[in-house]
């Protein structure tokens, strides 16, 4: 009996050392989070949760859901989600732990679960934006990894170390050169931040030798580095001056983030200070860059008159007295009830940001924003693979170019950042193609004049083959006339494809010969009469177009017969035929004194040309397909093809200065 009741008050004891030993954890926790050191905070709770019994379901539910934010803040999703599963497990009471459950496994690529507890917490609270986005995004992230944008990205790993690296910068134009923050071993400092778990980061420098590959990464001996958290710099455009991110650690009160800045003196940089924004000192400062004009700092902040969480903000720093101390919010086209952050500016001028409150795939994505207008906004998700279920931030763009880099945390089970190169293969449109004698060779003294509905008006030479090969742009419709002295001009029309990528156009120009007689391809009559067929059409419209483009030409429109037959028979049939080709031009809108019909019967066989000799090679350049020469030919094909030859429809220039003069 006695030893029963020592047992019992032993395990009361027990349980009640492990229960003032959960609540001092807890304290220790909630002590913490006040100082935002969440990593820490995260082990105070999860002591406390292992110490818990789990028949006390509401303390075990409460526990769980500080240590899943915990986890959350500290950017370690995959162990939020398992602390926001206990917590549901154990009936804690705000749904708002569905929410951020769905956003943790987002985070994870696990989207359909995601799916179904952002349904859960919209059951309960519909109008929640943040959540519909998050939904959002679990639904449309599969299909952008499915169809990927064009850009090319790739882990840096010359620029990675062991730990966090993040906020790649240039030093103005210099690409030779860049700056990254990191929480390297070789940070200053020996202790592990209460709020990351890692040494507090620095700025370190690498560059590139002769053959453009980056040389080790180096810590900057200067005192932009200190103790505390430094990083998540940007320079002015001439590379001069640097501003950087700076957060103090206190371990009694919480300290805000603050920005820096430091003038460059040679190769080192001089003793930063801080930029006074504002005189709220209970708001955060972080994340400088500074517009391609240099007149403005553009910043994050939480600080009140914002749009919700942490807002990009801008501060003027310029030369006008006027502007001195002036600072804007960007608005609610650029700012969200949720968090925007990481400013920089691209190749155009476009402001590049990360969000969490623009529709995305999970964490923070990147955006583009561009100006059309003074009032009109464009926002763009960057989509995969430069967006991905996790963070993505930080960019910095080699002047005038769509490369780059940027800092993700993807892939990572422990949430720590790495810098991934980016690329945008050049979106290339050519066009291309040739310009020679209709019936013959290249016209190397050819001209072509294009113009297109963007403001293109130009004109450009071709090779000594008669090549030419131009870029074009997207989405833009061109005509191009085809010129070259002593034949008629050409046309040709072209729309290119509004499509990023790469395209090639041809367009040839055959230009017809103002000095000899030119071959109408393709024009049939009816078998021994005059009539023209319906296959005829397509080669007198192309003349028709020709003879609108010349309209100072008349011309000669001649028929011929071949030998057989008798020469008055082929001579007025070969009338006819000339005058059915002209009354079609006149029934097309061509002056009838510009068009003279003349039927040659078999009076002019064809005299070849070299470029005939090439497809029918029984043929040399000078002969003249006479009856005789053609009877002579032993081949029957041969005597044929000679035949066909001679029936032909030509067309002559006979003026070129056609009402030039009125």
């Amino acid at each position: 009996m006695k030893s029963r009741t020592l047992y019992i008050i032993l395990s009361l004891l027990l349980l009640l050392a492990t229960a003032c030993s959960s609540e001092k954890a807890i304290r220790k926790g909630d002590q913490l989070v006040a100082i935002n050191e969440y990593f820490d905070a995260a082990k105070q709770y999860k002591r406390a949760y292992s110490k818990i019994p789990p028949k006390e379901r509401t303390r075990r539910g409460v526990v769980a859901w500080k240590m899943a934010e915990c986890y959350r803040k500290s950017n370690n999703p995959q162990r939020a989600a398992g602390a926001y599963q206990n917590a549901i497990r154990y009936k804690y009471a705000d749904t708002i732990v569905y929410r951020h459950l769905a956003d943790a496994q987002v985070e994870n690529s696990d989207y359909k679960a995601a799916i179904k507890n952002y349904e859960t917490y919209l059951t309960h609270n519909p109008d929640d934006k943040m959540a519909q986005l998050g939904l959002q995004a679990a639904r449309q992230s599969q299909e952008w990894k499915k169809n990927p944008t064009r850009y090319i990205v790739k882990i840096a790993k010359e620029l990675n170390g062991q730990r966090s690296d993040f906020c790649p910068m240039y030093v103005g134009e210099d690409t030779a050169t860049i700056i990254i923050s990191s929480t390297r071993k070789e940070a200053q400092g020996d202790d592990l931040s209460g709020i990351t778990g890692q040494k507090p980061s620095d700025m370190f420098m690498a560059k590139r030798d002769e053959k453009g590959k980056w040389q080790k990464v180096e810590k900057i001996e200067a005192d932009i580095n200190s103790e505390y958290e430094d990083g998540a710099c940007a320079f002015t455009p001439d590379g001069k001056t640097m501003y950087f991110t700076r957060c103090p650690i206190d371990d009694q009160y919480p300290r805000y983030a603050t920005i820096f800045k430091s003038g460059r003196s040679d190769a080192s940089w001089t003793a930063p200070e801080q930029v006074k924004i504002s005189s709220d000192t209970l708001s955060s400062y972080a994340h400088p860059a500074v517009s391609p004009d240099g007149e403005w700092l553009y910043f994050t902040s939480n600080m009140a008159g914002g749009e919700g969480g942490l807002d990009i903000w801008r501060y003027y720093i310029g030369s006008s007295r006027a502007m001195e101390g002036i600072v804007e919010n960007l608005g609610s086209d650029i700012n969200t009830e949720g968090d925007e952050q990481f400013p920089t500016f691209g190749p155009k001028g476009e402001l590049f940001f990360s969000s969490d409150g623009h529709p995305g795939m999970g964490g923070l994505d990147i955006f583009c924003a561009t100006f059309p207008t003074d009032t009109t906004v464009i926002i763009e998700n960057m989509r995969a693979p430069v967006n991905s279920n996790g963070d993505d931030f930080g960019m910095t763009f080699a002047p005038g170019l769509y490369r780059g880099y940027f800092s993700s945390n993807r892939g990572d089970a422990r949430g720590w950042d790495h810098i991934y190169s980016f690329l945008l293969p050049e979106t290339v449109h050519t066009l291309y193609g040739w310009i020679y004698e209709k019936d013959g060779y290249e016209l190397p003294e050819g001209v072509i004049h294009m113009i297109g509905n963007d403001g293109t008006n130009t004109s450009f030479g071709v090779m000594k083959d008669g090549s030419y090969r131009v870029r074009v742009n997207p989405g833009v419709e061109y005509v191009l006339l085809g010129t070259c002295k002593g034949y008629l001009n050409t046309m040709q029309e072209l729309i290119t494809e509004n499509a990023s990528g790469t395209f090639e156009y041809q367009r040839d120009f055959e230009l017809p010969s103002i000095s000899r007689p030119v071959l109408i391809d393709n024009i049939f009559y009816e078998y021994d009469r005059a009539e023209l067929t319906r296959e005829s059409a397509a080669s007198l419209d192309e003349l028709v177009k020709l003879l609108e483009l010349n309209p100072n030409v008349t011309i000669e429109l001649a028929s011929h017969c071949d030998a057989r037959g008798s020469d008055t028979y082929n001579q007025k049939l070969a009338q006819r035929r000339a005058e059915s080709v002209v009354n079609y031009l006149i029934a097309h809108g061509i002056e009838k004194e510009r068009l003279t019909a003349v039927g040659y019967g078999e009076e002019h066989p064809k005299t070849v040309l070299k470029k005939l000799t090439e497809t029918h090679t029984f043929l040399k350049e000078g002969d003249i397909l006479t009856e005789e020469f053609i009877n002579a030919l032993e081949d029957e094909e041969q005597r044929e093809i000679c035949h066909q030859l001679n029936r032909r429809t030509e067309f002559q220039v006979l003026r070129t200065t056609y009402k030039l003069y009125e």
